[in-house]
């Protein structure tokens, strides 16, 4: 990859959301800001190499999309009519108008979430035009094919389109209908910014302090739903240890080996109270943990606690139980089979893991074999974990996770 592409992809990696959701609000088309956004890139990978990269290259691309809005305005034989909507808003607004919400990226994800698209394809298209996460990116963190992705997202723009949803912010009466999409989009944001499913970088601090962004603003604006505390609480305690979990040259470093004295105390206790906000509010609605509170607790228990030896355990795997009572998934299931290694063995995780591997789930993803190698290792099962760890490592996309699964292979 050229000096000009890395400098395209961090750009696009940076700014992507903002870019998208200012031509939305332009054009008042989701799917046509996005083209737009993409068909500027494509001029930044011809003009930049001779011209040079500019100053604000996030404002020069968000420039020539504008352009390229007012050419295919121009197409359609529309623009006098745009350009009487342009001056009529201008007259009758004001830029210190009251908006239910000052944020063009939470407007972006609420309108992409509208309720005439499908949970799925809500989830799809806000990961691609909020996240600008690649189709194979989003089919990694949803667990289906590349395909279906492509098909939801194309299917989600026909329909906004047809539907002619504006790019405006939805009434607060609304916004709980939408707020189970968008929490799900914010999470999953994170997620690919805490371990990224593919490239060179373990970590993608730039989408992970996004989504967190974002959920500091839901909670703002939604302090009465525990649940967007339970979020914010999550990611603050994951996002405590990104200091800890890579070493300077990238190479990831495993929860039992960071250390602890680099975690962002500031931001354990900003997890631990937004946590206590959510069980306040759960309890004055009447409601017991969610989701994400739920996994909020668990990340308090590794948070807090001295050393891996001296996690509790115990109580990680209850939390987990809870959680599969109330989210029920193969990720979660895997994850109390590594908590049942630690409180109890690894002979009754491995139960767990073979059990999740004879029903077919997680097939083609790296997480279980990699889990398997794990605990047949601790079991003296050499041969056999060495070959689990390296399938793990064939089905790996990211690069730092690879290079780590061979070198547990290796040491074996």
């Amino acid at each position: 990859m050229s000096d000009i592409q890395r400098t395209v992809e961090a750009v696009w990696r940076i700014e992507s959301a903002r870019i998208v959701a200012t031509l939305a609000k332009m054009t008042g088309d989701v799917g046509l800001a996005e083209d737009l956004a993409q068909e500027a890139l494509i001029d930044a990978l011809t003009h930049w190499p001779e011209s040079g990269v500019p100053q604000n290259a996030g404002a020069w691309l968000t420039a020539v999309a504008k352009r390229k809005a007012i050419d295919f305005w121009r197409r359609r034989e529309r623009l006098d009519e745009r350009y009487r909507s342009i001056a009529h808003d201008l007259s009758e607004t004001s830029e210190d108008e009251w908006q239910p919400i000052d944020d063009d990226v939470i407007r972006l994800v609420f309108t992409a979430c509208h309720p005439v698209l499908s949970r799925e394809a809500q989830v799809a298209l806000t990961l691609r035009v909020v996240a600008g996460l690649t189709t194979e990116e989003i089919a990694r963190l949803l667990l289906v094919p590349v395909a279906t992705v492509q098909q939801r997202i194309v299917r989600a723009k026909k329909t906004l389109s047809a539907a002619q949803v504006p790019f405006e912010a939805p009434e607060p009466s609304e916004w709980t209908a939408r707020l189970g999409a968008v929490l799900g989009v914010v999470y999953l944001l994170f997620t690919e910014g805490y371990a990224a499913t593919a490239g060179e970088h373990w970590i993608r601090t730039e989408i992970a302090n996004e989504a967190l962004r974002l959920g500091r603003v839901l909670a703002g604006l939604l302090p009465g739903e525990p649940e967007v505390h339970g979020l914010v609480a999550l990611m603050e305690f994951q996002a405590s240890r990104f200091g800890a979990r890579v070493s300077q040259d990238g190479t990831p470093i495993l929860l039992s080996e960071q250390d602890r004295a680099r975690w962002d105390r500031a931001q354990i206790e900003r997890g631990r109270a937004a946590l206590k906000r959510a069980d306040a509010v759960g309890r004055g609605r009447g409601c017991g943990r969610g989701n994400y509170a739920l996994q909020a607790a668990i990340a308090e228990c590794h948070a807090i606690a001295p050393s891996v030896e001296e996690t509790d355990w115990e109580r990680i795997v209850l939390l987990y139980e809870a959680l599969g009572r109330l989210a029920p998934s193969p990720v979660v299931e895997l994850n109390r089979a590594v908590a049942v290694s630690m409180a109890s063995g690894p002979a009754e995780a491995l139960h767990i893991v073979d059990q999740l591997s004879s029903q077919g789930q997680l097939r083609g993803s790296h997480l279980l074999p990699s889990v398997r190698g794990e605990l047949l290792a601790q079991m003296g099962r050499t041969e056999e974990a060495r070959s689990e760890l390296m399938t793990a490592a064939d089905l790996a996309r990211n690069t730092r996770q690879r290079a780590v699964l061979r070198a547990k292979a290796a040491a074996l």
